[in-house]
């Protein structure tokens, strides 16, 4: 973990994380309250330092956070441990991480910034989270649908990082062309073995590297090398090396780099052995002495390095092994000799060489085998020498365990033998560490590179199933006099599908996104607008990034920064309103808007009054409209529409909707034109409101309202259908009967299309106060309960009226009607019941129990593919 120094000058905030372990530090100014506090978020330090600098905020006030900017700091400092400091930043940052750390003056730290021309500014806070770039309750996670499942740890924060801070224009191509090359490779490739830079460097500073490590560093060059060796993947080991530069701060050559890998590889193989014979070779083996004892005693050095290395002390091992094994079989095989010539079948005396783990020692473990009578037989001799065993504190260990002290001298030489062996195993590891640490850099590069490489390898393979798409990225000059270049300033997203939507599964609405203005969005709840705004985000993020984007198509300009505001809560820690949140975040957007800029704004200024909330939203897209910015501002807010703006490239969009049976269902679809209905009581009717306070709603509205309800309200006899700039073409509503004849007409044509006798088939209807006639009964049926709320549910049962009170009884269908048809057979009503419930919702009909019709395996057709559309606003 770094230490994070934070300050503030005339160009913003600045952020320097000096990280002890790699002696080096990055310096990332100019950065925006929100982009620090995303940084702030996403890394975790070890000591926090802030600058006096930050005391002062715009105001020029004394006490941070308390007006203007630097609440929102403020809140993510104050619940961290740090510390203040004043003077130079830098140099004193630097002489108080060399005082935590114990470091001499002369410790050099080096920059590993990359100098990038036109990088495109951090992510907000705001974006980061409501795109999933930050995981984020409730929000659709970006990270896990640009990787496969498997790939976690480096590789995802790398790709993470990469999000919130945007490459270069030049970093993004060499990216995205290593991508495509990588998506099109036909050979097998490395398992990329990744290791943290700083772990390692770490570990060979200090000189901690064991076996195990070395074998890992040895795997990351020799992975590399791989890459060198394949004609396909030379290239793509060619284009990692930028990426991998601005992702170390180490500029280094390319055949310079693959000869140091070769290099190190040779080195470690040399002294490492990395053959599994040699790995498991040499463990004492004694007749005498139990194989358990030997493996725990010579598995920690065995196999470590190349034997040719410690030829001297291996030798001295089995030397010692081998008096150890004749010690105990003078002195305790006779004893184990006689017990089993005078062991009786029924529990006579017991005796065996056994291993005390604990005690890491060979004893011998007994009872009852002393003689009673000293006859001078064979044995007694080498029972009289045996004496307690003892333990590392001269404790008797057990009533059972003995030795002798010519078994104890030859245990001491072995564990000496074996001590020497392991001692010099570490002793050649460290000495392997101090020539490693002269390529440090190297093995920091190519242990990123392999990070890297994983990450687009996995990224490639994971668009190429969901289907995505490689952008046509467009630079953008900020050279004065500079010629634009020809579509610098338009976004085109063809077929672009919510990102956290498989395309490959078929459940997405596609929609075309041509954008060369700001775009003024209307539409209806839950019409897709917010949805929208976060696809179009996350895709536009994705293309400045180099990586895929879910669309058919797309050409994405290089922006110098993506902005996207959706909903505000308040932070009652800083004491603001939700209001006020949002009103922080518009600042922080206008003021930095320009025009290389996409700003997305969900449903602006939905926290105040509807007035003044109106004339501060034309304001700002005023001003939006005058940076000359892409984006999209949605709102509900159609006062707007009456304001005396003096935007000149404003474009009107809507949200479509349609009319299906008399209902109006969304169709998630960007069409041109102002939507001035947002369904808000069908909504509330959907979400399970009670139908007397909708009623009483309308009734309020049309009261309040009447003047505008022809032109800017749906009447209670009058629908949606389509809308063409700011036009609402319209048709009447049937009737209560006319729709209940035209749902039995519906059920039956399906419903006869099963049948082998359709005409046989005969639909009957049940009132809100009537129950089913007595000849229902014994009988399968099938039926349509329709609800107080308008919704249907579409069931089956041999028990009508049991059924049919069932329902009643429960909290507001007690004014359900019914529809049903007899059957033979429960088989058959369970087939209809599933066939009603599909194409009566592919025909626009509001279920209850959508859910059902996809319990069984039967009633589906080929008119049965149009998938569930989900739309998160």
């Amino acid at each position: 973990m770094p230490v994070v120094g934070i300050s503030r000058s005339a160009k913003g905030y600045c952020m320097i994380s000096i990280f002890e372990t790699m002696k080096a530090y990055s310096l990332d100014d100019g950065l925006t309250e929100e982009a620090l506090v995303t940084k702030l978020r996403t890394r975790r330090c070890h000591h926090l330092f802030l600058h006096a600098s930050l005391r002062h905020n715009a105001s020029g006030t004394c006490r941070w956070g308390e007006f203007g900017e630097g609440g929102l700091l403020w809140g993510e400092c104050n619940g961290r441990n740090f510390e203040w400091f004043e003077g130079d930043t830098l140099s004193e940052l630097l002489s108080r991480v060399k005082d935590v750390y114990g470091l001499d003056d002369e410790v050099s730290f080096r920059n590993i910034n990359v100098p990038s021309k036109n990088r495109p500014r951090p992510l907000h806070l705001g974006t980061a989270t409501q795109i999933g770039a930050l995981p984020t309750e409730g929000i659709p996670c970006l990270l896990k649908v640009l990787l496969p499942s498997t790939c976690s740890g480096l590789p995802s924060l790398y790709v993470r990082d990469l999000l919130l801070n945007p490459p270069a224009y030049d970093i993004a191509l060499k990216i995205q062309e290593t991508c495509k090359l990588m998506s099109t490779v036909t050979c097998s490739i490395p398992e990329f073995t990744c290791v943290s830079s700083a772990k390692l460097v770490k570990l060979l500073e200090q000189r901690e590297a064991n076996y195990i490590e070395f074998c890992r560093i040895k795997n990351v060059v020799d992975e590399v090398l791989h890459l060198h060796r394949h004609v396909e993947l030379v290239e793509i080991l060619k284009l990692l090396m930028e990426p991998t530069w601005v992702a170390t701060g180490l500029k280094i050559d390319f055949e310079t780099f693959v000869n140091e890998c070769h290099w190190a590889s040779d080195t470690i193989g040399e002294m490492i052995s990395i053959d599994d014979n040699e790995s498991h070779q040499n463990v004492s083996k004694c007749a005498n002495v139990p194989n358990e004892f030997f493996y725990d005693m010579e598995s920690s050095w065995r196999g470590r390095v190349k034997g040719i290395h410690i030829e001297e002390e291996i030798t001295q091992v089995e030397k010692s092994a081998e008096a150890l094994s004749l010690a105990v079989a003078e002195d305790f095989h006779p004893i184990i000799s006689r017990i089993k010539a005078t062991t009786a079948s029924l529990g006579g005396p017991k005796g065996e060489i056994a291993y005390a783990r604990e005690h890491e020692s060979v004893w011998f473990k007994g009872k009852r085998f002393t003689p009673s009578i000293w006859a001078g037989t064979a044995g007694e001799e080498q029972i009289k020498q045996l004496k307690p065993a003892l333990d590392s504190k001269g404790k008797r260990v057990g009533e059972e365990w003995f030795t002798t002290p010519k078994v104890e001298v030859a245990l001491a030489r072995y564990h000496e033998a074996s001590e020497n062996a392991k001692a010099r195993v570490l002793e050649l590891l460290r000495e392997l560490s101090i020539k490693l640490q002269t390529k440090i850099n190297v093995l920091v590069f190519a242990s990123m590179l392999l990070v890297i490489a994983k990450a687009l390898f996995a990224h490639a393979c994971e668009g190429r199933r969901r289907k995505w798409v490689f952008p046509t990225l467009v630079g953008l000059s900020t050279d004065e006099g500079a010629k634009p270049l020809v579509g610098a300033g338009r976004m085109k997203l063809t077929g672009l599908s919510p990102y956290w939507f498989d395309v490959a599964s078929g459940t997405a609405v596609h929609n075309t996104v041509d954008m060369q203005s700001l775009f003024l969005l209307t539409g209806p709840n839950g019409g897709g607008k917010s949805s929208l705004l976060r696809s179009i985000c996350a895709a536009a993020l994705l293309g400045i990034s180099g990586l895929m984007v879910p669309a058919e198509s797309a050409f994405i300009p290089h922006f110098d920064s993506i902005m996207l505001h959706m909903k505000s809560y308040d932070s009652p820690v800083d004491g603001k309103s939700s209001f006020q949140v949002e009103m922080s975040e518009i600042r922080s957007i206008v003021s930095q808007a320009t025009s290389r800029s996409l700003v997305l704004i969900d449903e602006i200024c939905r926290g105040t009054e509807t007035a003044k909330g109106t004339c501060i939203a034309g304001s700002v897209v005023e001003s939006l409209d005058t940076s000359g910015c892409l984006g999209i501002v949605s709102t509900h807010l159609h006062g707007i529409f009456s304001l005396p703006l003096t935007a000149k490239n404003i474009t009107y969009k809507a949200m479509g909707a349609e009319n299906v049976q008399g209902k109006t269902k969304p169709t998630w679809k960007l069409t041109d034109g102002v939507c001035r209905e947002s369904l808000a009581f069908e909504t509330a009717k959907r979400e399970g409101v009670p139908e007397s306070i909708i009623q009483r709603a309308e009734a309020l509205y049309l009261s309040v309202y009447a003047k505008d309800a022809s032109s800017e309200v749906v009447k209670p006899d009058k629908i949606v259908t389509s809308h063409n700039n700011d036009q609402q073409i319209c048709k009447p509503v049937s009737s209560e009967r006319s729709l209940e004849k035209d749902l039995a007409k519906a059920v039956m044509k399906i419903c006869g299309k099963k049948m082998i006798e359709p005409e046989a088939l005969e639909c009957f209807s049940i009132g809100a106060r009537e129950l089913p006639p007595p000849s229902t009964v014994g009988s399968s049926c099938v039926y349509v309960m329709r609800r107080p709320d308008k919704r249907l549910y579409i069931g089956q049962t041999d028990d009508l009226e049991g059924r049919i009170r069932a329902h009643r009884a429960k909290e507001g269908l007690q004014g359900s009607s019914f529809l049903y048809l007899m059957v033979k057979g429960k088989s058959m009503a369970c087939q209809l019941e599933t066939l009603l419930i599909n194409q009566l919702h592919e025909q626009g009909y509001p279920l209850a129990n959508l859910a059902d019709g996809k319990h069984r395996n039967f009633g589906t057709s080929s008119s049965l593919s149009t998938p569930d559309v989900v739309s998160i606003s």
